[in-house]
C-alpha cells in the first residue's frame, strides 16, 4: 500500500523532480551490455553504472525498477517509472509519444545471427523482439518478420528452427555468436538504423529531462561517457564514441 502511494504521489507531480524526490529509472534487465540482471539480482551493465552517474552529476536520487521491454512505453506513460534507460534508440515514431535525452550511444551496427553464414534471409521468417527498430526494418524490408516478447527468445527461435536469422543490435549479437561453440554465426550483412540511443521522458517531464541532458552533456564534456563506453565489458575500446563532436558546446 506505501508503494502504491508513493508512486501515486510521484506520478501527479511528474515534471517537478527535485533533488529530495525518488526518480525511478525503467529497464528491462535482459540485454547485456546494455542491462541485465546480475547473479545478486540487481540491474547491471553499461546502463546501470551511466545511469547512477547520471544521477549523481544531477543530484538526483534514483532506484531502478525493471519492465518487460513491450509495455516499456504504457507504463512510462502510466506512471510506474519514471525515466526509460534500456537501450532505447531514438526514432521519430517513438517522438511522437515520448521526449527523448540527447543520445548517450551513438548510431549503432545492427546484425544478423544464423546458423550459417550462406543463410538466404529471404528463405524464411527473420526473428527480431518485439517493437524494435528491428523489426520495423524487417518488416519494412520485403523479409518475413516473426517477433517474440524477449531477445533470448528470438536467438532460441534460430536454434530451433523458427527463423532463418535474427536481427538486434550487433552489440548484443557478437557474445551470443562467441559463445555458441561455431553453432551461430553472424552474417556479413549488417544494418544501420535509428537515430543513437536516448533515454525516454513523459511528455510533460521537460524539467527532468533537462537536468538529465545536463549531466549527458557533461559526461560528453569531460571524456567520461567515452571511456565508459569503451570498457571491456561493455562495448569494447573499437566500438563508436562521441570523440570531438561530442564536445562541441562545451
Amino acid at each position: 500500500m506505501k508503494k502504491l502511494l508513493i508512486a501515486t504521489a510521484l506520478a501527479t507531480i511528474a515534471g517537478a523532480a527535485s533533488a529530495q524526490d525518488i526518480v525511478r529509472l525503467g529497464t528491462e534487465g535482459a540485454y547485456p551490455p546494455y542491462n541485465f540482471i546480475n547473479d545478486a539480482g540487481e540491474v547491471a551493465g553499461f546502463e546501470r553504472e551511466f545511469g547512477d552517474e547520471l544521477c549523481k552529476r544531477a543530484s538526483l536520487t534514483c532506484e531502478w525498477v525493471t519492465n518487460e521491454w513491450d509495455s516499456i512505453i504504457p507504463n512510462l506513460q502510466s506512471g510506474n517509472y519514471d525515466v526509460i534507460i534500456a537501450g532505447m534508440s531514438i526514432t521519430d515514431e517513438r517522438e511522437e509519444v515520448i521526449d527523448f535525452s540527447a543520445g548517450y550511444l551513438p548510431p549503432a551496427s545492427s546484425s544478423y545471427l544464423a546458423l550459417s553464414a550462406e543463410t538466404d534471409l529471404m528463405s524464411g521468417p527473420v526473428a527480431a523482439q518485439t517493437g524494435t527498430i528491428q523489426a520495423s526494418f524487417i518488416a519494412e524490408n520485403g523479409m518475413q518478420l516473426v517477433e517474440y516478447a524477449t531477445p533470448e527468445e528470438t536467438v532460441a527461435a534460430v536454434k530451433n528452427g523458427e527463423a532463418v536469422a535474427v536481427l538486434a543490435d550487433k552489440d548484443y549479437l557478437v557474445p551470443m555468436a562467441n559463445e555458441s561453440g561455431g553453432e551461430l554465426v553472424l552474417l556479413a550483412r549488417e544494418e544501420s538504423i535509428g537515430g543513437g540511443v536516448g533515454l525516454g521522458f513523459r511528455d510533460s517531464d521537460d524539467a527532468l529531462r533537462e537536468k538529465f541532458d545536463a549531466a549527458i552533456k557533461s559526461m560528453k564534456c569531460d571524456g567520461t561517457l567515452d571511456t565508459m563506453i569503451t570498457k571491456a565489458e561493455y562495448f569494447g575500446p573499437e566500438s563508436k564514441t562521441w570523440g570531438d563532436a561530442g564536445k562541441e558546446g562545451c
